[in-house]
């Protein structure tokens, strides 16, 4: 865990000049770049099935020689988030008053833009990103102003097939392996194994962090071993170091930084930033309840790391150009670019 903390240390102040970065270039150069970027990180999603390397039976990363791995996905969600705020500001620009067919047929616009690197990812496989995508997807279109009947009728569409798949899972299995191959069965048992508080994973996790107490272990001196410890499982080790007293810390930093996003996102900006913003916070505590919740059993498994906390030099290096583009949102909220 010590070589991990000095690697994590180094992708941290690699981030820290990638800010610095994103604040010369400011936001109006990634928005005038933001299909080019759109169409790299799907090619990359696509070259994963070619030159991807195999990590626990997913193509997910890249390996590159005397540097580490680099997962394209992590970097998608922000092109997701700046392909769709195109999208709905070109949107709103064209049709102040749009009828139902006109937003229909942006919908089917923005479905596509979303299920393109959806279906790149699910297929590596890593249904956690996919999940990310799709409430990035939600919150932005929520904020975006459309009719409220699409959002009653895509979670009654939902809701209909998400019954039918799980009927067949939990009554039909043989059914569903045929229909859906063993894959997405197994997917679906790892996710639905939470219910019973069982597994290496969750039982050791729940252990160490009972374990604790007030002030934890100490640093790098966690009892049990659990797989995943440094990603998906970090918030069990923070936990289990630094007990109580430092959970409630850790806690109230995700709190305060969330707290001054939303503060951001209330000011007088501009639709384009507005749209990032929303995207921003949607996936931000989305991960954050996420992470936190499966680790202490009261959420599905999913894979879904602690944003800024879990290892990861693609994923804390994305992490660092949503800082980058925050700080150019906050710093000059009367900006308005002209968007082709």
């Amino acid at each position: 865990m010590g070589n991990l903390t000095l690697k994590q240390s180094i992708w941290y102040i690699i981030g820290s000049i990638l800010v610095v970065v994103i604040l010369r270039l400011k936001n109006e150069f990634l928005y005038r770049h933001t299909w080019i970027l759109y169409i790299i990180g799907n090619i990359l999603l696509v070259g994963l099935f070619f030159f991807g390397t195999p990590i626990n039976n997913s193509r997910c990363w890249y390996t590159i020689p005397g540097i580490g791995s680099f997962q394209p996905s992590e970097f998608m969600k922000i092109f997701l988030m700046l392909a769709l705020a195109t999208l709905i500001h070109n949107f709103r620009s064209d049709y102040k008053n749009p009828t139902v067919k006109e937003e229909f047929i942006f919908i089917l616009k923005s479905l596509v833009i979303l299920a393109i690197p959806s279906i790149l990812t699910f297929l590596q496989p890593d249904t956690g990103v996919v999940l990310i995508y799709f409430i990035i997807y939600c919150v932005m279109m929520f904020i975006s102003g459309i009719r409220m009947r699409w959002f009653v009728s895509g979670v009654s569409l939902v809701l209909v097939v998400a019954v039918s798949v799980l009927s067949i899972y939990f009554f039909k299995e043989d059914l569903f392996i045929d229909l859906f191959g063993t894959s997405i069965f197994y997917r679906l048992d790892r996710i639905f194994d939470w219910r019973n508080g069982s597994g290496l994973q969750l039982e050791n996790a729940l252990a160490a962090i009972g374990s604790a107490g007030l002030f934890g272990h100490g640093f790098n001196k966690t009892p049990l071993y659990f797989p995943e410890a440094s990603t998906d499982f970090i918030f069990a080790v923070f936990a289990s170091n630094f007990g109580l007293i430092g959970c409630l810390i850790l806690i109230g930093i995700i709190v305060y930084l969330d707290v001054n996003i939303i503060i951001i996102a209330r000011k007088k900006i501009n639709d384009t930033d507005k749209y990032i913003i929303a995207g921003i916070i949607g996936m931000i505590i989305f991960q954050q309840v996420q992470n936190i919740g499966m680790t202490v059993g009261l959420l599905p498994i999913t894979g879904i790391t602690l944003p800024f906390i879990s290892y990861g030099g693609s994923s804390l290096l994305s992490y660092m150009v949503l800082v980058g583009i925050i700080l150019n949102i906050s710093t000059e909220k009367e900006r308005f670019y002209k968007m082709k």
